[in-house]
Formats: structure tokens, C-alpha cells, sequence
């Protein structure tokens, strides 16, 4: 009996076979698209004393602009496992390789991070906003508009999980194989049905991690923020600074992946930063929680960073905006 699920066949990282379109550029746009319109809900219900749609789009150009440097150069830089990059820069932005067209392959979400709070930084500082009120409104729609990210990467049949042998792992056509002649990979095909031959290669089942991601880093934070921490920051507003809804975020999102990260592979280019278990090798399987991978070091450091901005935010006072006269720019006083 089969205990395993087969990748989906009809399942196709292009849009349109012939063209280099794949859904996950789709689910991107569709991203940021559901994170613009929550944004604008909330503009439109009179928060951030009803920024323009021209301001909205500004907002999201500067944001998306450096979210996807960010996420672009902190893959290759660190993620890449070599120095290429590091010694040929001109060829980070470049989308082509041996005169095929490959786009941008390799996204770091932690580094779309840093670069899309430099766009919001930019665009406070030119159009005068309180950062942490334009980031609060940012954030309470991205986790929604984030699990269509991690749809496209399911879809591209990438990012996958350890090996298991849960009865919804999945075998994903393009993770590794394993030779038979491990005993590990025996034991593990021999409890879920699944049929091999001495001395061949086996592509064993894994967790599809890509869902994991897109259900909890994306619906459930979602859910969270939009209808439970962002009606107590509502009500809090008259006393407090804004941030409690970014520092959520940043808590809400590092703890998630961080667990989640337990079950997706690490970088077999980079393996485990801290490795304090007493077994490290296979990477596929998991052999202890003290062993660590570089994007659970960055989610620690999300949620020691959400946690300092709620703290600064039960800190300070809230702010009123009004509109110059003539202008399209927020004045603030404090109130």
C-alpha cells in the first residue's frame, strides 16, 4: 500500500509552456496586489487620515522596489553557498546564464525584509509619516498576501521539506535522491510502500513545507493580526506610539517559521550554522532541535526584533496627522 503522495503531473511551473512566464512570478504580483488592497481598505476607513491612492502607490513603488533588491542580493550573497557573487556583483541582477534566459532565480524572504523597511524608511522620510504608523498598515495585510509566495513555490516544486513518512508527504521530482544502499533510505521506503531495487537512486517523500509555510506564516498570522492584535492596537491608539502591530508581526512570523524550519531541508550548500545535535548528517532527516539553520538564526533575530518594538511603542505617544494645506504630504504633531 502506497503511504506516499506523487507530486501532481498536471502541476506546471509555466503559465504558458512556451513562454519563460512561471506562476510564481504570478503569486507574487498577486502578493503584493491583496497586500495593496488590504492597505487601501484600511486608508479608505479613514487610518492614516486616508492616504491618496497616488501616496498608496508611491508607497507600495518604494517598498516593492527594495523588497526585491533586498531579496535578490541577500540570496546570492548568502544563501548562494559560493563566492561568485560576492567577486562577479554585476551578475546579481543579470537574468540571463549561457545565453538562456533564467530571470532572478533566488529570493531571501528575510532579505525582502530589510529592503522593503528601507523603502518604507525612504518614503517616511520624503513624505513626512511616522514610520511605524506606515508599517503597521503595511503589515496588517502581507502575511494574506505572503501565502500566495509560498503557493508559487509549491508550484515550482522547490523549497521542499525532510523526508517523511507521514501518509501527506510528498515526492517532489526535483529534490535528491538517495541510494539504496543506505540502510536509513531502505527502512524509510520499506514503511511506506514504496518499491526500489539494489544499488539505484530513490527519491523518498517529504513534508510539503511550502504549505506549512503559505497555512501559518501566511492565513493563520494573517487572521491573527488582522482580527485580533489589530483591533487591540485600535483601541490602545489613544495611549500608545504605533508599532504593536509590526512588533507582532516580527514575533508572530519568527516563531512560525522558526518551527517550521524544522521540517524543511536546510541549504545542503550551507547545512546548519549551529550544529549543537549529536547527529547532523543526513540533512533530509531531522536528528535534533539544536541543530540550526541560518534562517532560523534570522527568525530569532525577527522576533527579538518585534519584541524591542513593542516595547518602544508602549513607549511612546501616539500622533495626529493633518494635511498641509496645498500638499499631498502628512504634517504630524504630536497629540
Amino acid at each position: 500500500m502506497q503511504l506516499y503522495i506523487d507530486f501532481p503531473s498536471w502541476i506546471s511551473p509555466l503559465v504558458v509552456p512556451f513562454l519563460p512566464i512561471r506562476w510564481y512570478a504570478v503569486m507574487y504580483l498577486v502578493a503584493f496586489a491583496v497586500a495593496y488592497l488590504l492597505f487601501r481598505y484600511q486608508c479608505r476607513h479613514g487610518e492614516l487620515n486616508g492616504m491618496s491612492a497616488d501616496d498608496s502607490l508611491t508607497l507600495f513603488c518604494y517598498t516593492i522596489g527594495f523588497l526585491i533588491i533586498g531579496a535578490r542580493v541577500f540570496s546570492v550573497l548568502f544563501y548562494d553557498g559560493t563566492w561568485y557573487y560576492w567577486t562577479h556583483p554585476w551578475m546579481i541582477f543579470w537574468p540571463f546564464r549561457d545565453g538562456q534566459f533564467i530571470g532572478l532565480p533566488g529570493m531571501s524572504y528575510h532579505g525582502g525584509l530589510i529592503g522593503a523597511v528601507f523603502g518604507c524608511w525612504l518614503f517616511k522620510k520624503k513624505y513626512n509619516y511616522r514610520f511605524f504608523d506606515l508599517s503597521d498598515h503595511l503589515i496588517a495585510g502581507i502575511p494574506l498576501g505572503y501565502t500566495f509566495g509560498r503557493l508559487g513555490n509549491f508550484i515550482n516544486g522547490e523549497l521542499w521539506g525532510r523526508v517523511s513518512t507521514k501518509s501527506f508527504a510528498m515526492v517532489f521530482p526535483d529534490a535528491p535522491s538517495y541510494s539504496t544502499n543506505l540502510e536509513w533510505v531502505r527502512q524509510t521506503a520499506d514503511s511506506i510502500g514504496m518499491s526500489y531495487s539494489a544499488n539505484s537512486m530513490l527519491n523518498l517523500p517529504r513534508h510539503p513545507s511550502q504549505l506549512y509555510e503559505a497555512l501559518f506564516e501566511g492565513v493563520v498570522l494573517w487572521l491573527i493580526i488582522w482580527f485580533l492584535i489589530r483591533p487591540i492596537a485600535k483601541k490602545r491608539s489613544s495611549k500608545n506610539g504605533p508599532g504593536i502591530l509590526t512588533g507582532a508581526y516580527f514575533i508572530g512570523y519568527g516563531l512560525a517559521r522558526f518551527i517550521i524550519e524544522y521540517f524543511r531541508e536546510p541549504d545542503s550548500q550551507i547545512g546548519f550554522v549551529i550544529a549543537l545535535g549529536k547527529e547532523t548528517e543526513p540533512l533530509a532527516l531531522f536528528k535534533s532541535f539544536l541543530n540550526i539553520s541560518l534562517g532560523q538564526v534570522f527568525c530569532f533575530a525577527m522576533i527579538l526584533a518585534g519584541a524591542g518594538v513593542i516595547l518602544f511603542a508602549l513607549k511612546t505617544k501616539p500622533v495626529v496627522y493633518q494635511k498641509k494645506k496645498g500638499s499631498r504630504n502628512a504634517d504630524k504633531r504630536k497629540g
